[in-house]
C-alpha cells in the first residue's frame, strides 16, 4: 500500500451559483478585502457566513448570557446576609418582621 491509501478521499465541494447585487461601497470593501487576504470573491464571502454563523451560535454571544455577572458589584447587606445565597432566610426574616410590626408605621 502506498502513504496515500491511508487517507481519507477529500471532500467534494458542491457549489451553486449566487446572484448577490453590491453597492459601490460593499464592492469596493470586497475587492479590498479579496485583495488583503489573497483570495478571491468566493472565499470571502464563505469566510463572511462562516464568521457570522459562529457569531450567531456562540453560547458566549447570546444575549441572555450577557447578564450573567451584571450585579457583580452589588455587595453584602449591611447585616452580613447574601440575599442571593439566603433568599429563603430573608423572606422568612421580613414575613417575621411584618407579625410584629406597628400596623400605624409607614
Amino acid at each position: 500500500m502506498t502513504r496515500y491509501h491511508d487517507k481519507p478521499p477529500a471532500k467534494k465541494r458542491v457549489s451553486q451559483p449566487v446572484q448577490v447585487y453590491l453597492t459601490e461601497a460593499e464592492m469596493s470593501r470586497l475587492n479590498w478585502l479579496t485583495k488583503e487576504i489573497g483570495t478571491n470573491k468566493s472565499d470571502v464571502i464563505r469566510r463572511a457566513l462562516d464568521t457570522l454563523e459562529l457569531q450567531l451560535t456562540d453560547p458566549r454571544m447570546h444575549p441572555a448570557l450577557s447578564i450573567i455577572g451584571i450585579a457583580a458589584a452589588e455587595t453584602v447587606e449591611p447585616d452580613g446576609i447574601d440575599a442571593a445565597v439566603e433568599h429563603d432566610r430573608v423572606l422568612a426574616d421580613a414575613e417575621e418582621e411584618s407579625w410584629t410590626a406597628d400596623p400605624g408605621a409607614p
